[in-house]
């Protein structure tokens, strides 16, 4: 139990700096802090002398940080000594339900998804004997990274103090409430909720959402009374667990990023609620642009045509020259052809004059914390196998979660080198910005940006626009593409290729 007090400033296990308090209340206070390892926020509560639950809070939280599924809270560390105790967790930015419904209800659809991906979540707890037990609006988060995130499972119940005998069937109603919530803009309770107002009521129980709300579709309506009105159900069974919940839902569109191109010069942007990722509007494809025309005016049609057609005939006639040209070189001269080359290989390079390069190692980058991303899978992009790949971490966000400005894959040539062009086979899905960065040491400030591609994806050549050489080549995300709500980056081969003698 905590004995000694806790301000801003206060750091915890050498490396969580306690900066901002969120709330306080019944001796739990909710803190923004920094971790100081990986530099990025994290969530901290710790606890006054008097709280009665410490142990049950801190056990939770162990219990908690098994949890592999990304739309649940992360617990990073759990503590209870005679100094501090506390639980850090993974700081969540975004919007709750209750925010997402100040302007009123959301659209079916969407709050189906909400709750779906809710459901889904919480099934997963209950497989570990994990429960929540008292959802709320402010526990359902549509982040800025455009996911899903349900907050405080197992924690919140051991911090209130709460505890039953039908876990299943007290999740499957909180579910069913929030998405009463999210379809009327009303909560279900005994008392409002928050910035919610009571659920309408009509004869001693709760209106259905259908009789709250035009537009609910009927098989929506029928799932919320299923999991939380047992007085309209009229024969219809319970949904009496998150699983059930999620199966009833199965169906629904759920909230996915879309993805978006970005420019190579990006124009200043005024900053959207998160909300905005389900915009359809900009689903729909740009509108095609009509072809220039040359306006022409009495016989000014005919002259153009026949300057055109002069044109044509004296292209074609230096091309003809320019080849009879070539043809009798080649004839006359058999041992000059590589020694003089055509005018044509004089003008740009050949590809075949540049050679690939076999690459000694390779390894996930990290520049935080060990300094290695899935190390162990970077030499699979160097195998020559097309099926085999790396790829990073899971984010939160197409941006790494904002907890770091890139990762990537280091190539060790074994010395240094001239660079033509390194040609890196990505994942399909677009949305990835990537570098190429070049250097003769691995180290991130040493290693030099020589070209950049956007929303790429598939095959991707990186040439530089001026001589790049170096020992050491980066493949270097700092925009992850989307796949199924979570965010990584994949690369499944990189080939190097050098001017001249390797």
């Amino acid at each position: 139990m905590s004995t000694s007090a806790v301000e801003p400033g206060t750091r915890l296990a050498q490396r969580f700096r306690l900066e901002d308090r969120v709330s306080e209340s019944d001796g739990a206070t909710y803190w923004k802090a920094i971790d100081e390892i990986l530099a990025r926020p994290v969530a901290v509560l710790t606890f006054s002398p008097d709280f009665p639950r410490v142990h049950e809070v801190v056990t939770a939280a162990r219990a908690a940080s098994r949890l592999t599924d990304p739309r649940i809270t992360q617990v990073f560390d759990a503590a209870e000594d005679s100094e501090h105790s506390y639980v850090v967790s993974e700081w969540v930015t975004g919007d709750t339900l209750s925010d997402l419904l100040s302007s009123g209800p959301l659209e079916p659809e969407r709050a189906a998804g909400l709750v779906a991906e809710a459901a889904e979540a919480l099934a997963h707890a209950h497989e570990a004997d994990l429960y929540h037990l008292c959802l709320r609006p402010g526990n359902l988060v549509w982040t800025t990274g455009n996911t899903v995130k349900v907050l405080g499972v197992a924690v919140d119940a051991a911090l209130y103090g709460l505890t039953t005998d039908q876990p299943a069937l007290d999740d499957a109603e909180g579910l069913g409430r929030l998405l009463y919530a999210g379809l009327t803009g009303h909560w279900p309770g005994d008392e409002e909720e928050g910035t919610l107002p009571a659920a309408p009521m009509t004869d001693g129980h709760f209106c259905t959402p259908r009789q709250v709300t035009a537009g609910v579709p009927g098989y929506l309506d029928t799932v919320t009374i299923r999991a939380c009105l047992p007085e309209s159900r009229k024969g219809q069974g319970s949904l009496s667990s998150p699983a059930q919940v999620a199966e009833a839902l199965a169906g629904v569109a759920r909230p996915m990023p879309i993805s978006i191109p970005y420019p190579s010069s990006p124009p200043s942007v005024t900053s959207a609620s998160p909300s905005e990722g389900l915009d359809t509007e900009r689903r729909r494809p740009p509108l095609p642009q009509p072809a220039p025309q040359v306006m022409t005016q009495g016989g000014g049609g005919n002259l153009l045509n026949r300057v055109l057609m002069t044109v044509v005939v004296l292209l074609v006639i230096v091309a003809v020259g320019v080849g009879a040209w070539t043809i009798g070189r080649s004839l006359g001269s058999p041992d000059d052809r590589e020694a003089q080359p055509s005018p044509t290989a004089a003008v740009s390079q050949s590809p075949a004059q540049s050679q690939e390069v076999k690459p000694e190692e390779a390894t996930g980058f990290d520049p935080l914390g060990d300094k290695e991303e899935k190390a162990e899978l970077a030499a699979l992009t160097i195998d020559g196998k097309p099926s085999t790949f790396w790829k990073t971490d899971n984010y939160n966000s197409a941006e790494l979660g904002n907890l770091k400005d890139g990762v990537g894959l280091l190539v060790d040539l074994g010395k240094s080198m001239q660079i033509s062009d390194v040609v890196a086979t990505l994942g399909e899905t677009p949305g990835a910005n990537v570098e190429l960065r070049v250097g003769d040491e691995a180290d991130l400030s040493s290693l030099k940006t020589v070209a950049k591609a956007k929303d790429a994806s598939g095959k991707t050549t990186f040439k530089p626009e001026q001589t790049a050489s170096g020992q050491y080549v980066l493949i270097w995300f700092t925009r992850l593409p989307a796949d199924a709500g979570k965010f990584h980056g994949t690369i499944y081969e990189v080939v190097v290729h050098s001017p001249g003698s390797a």
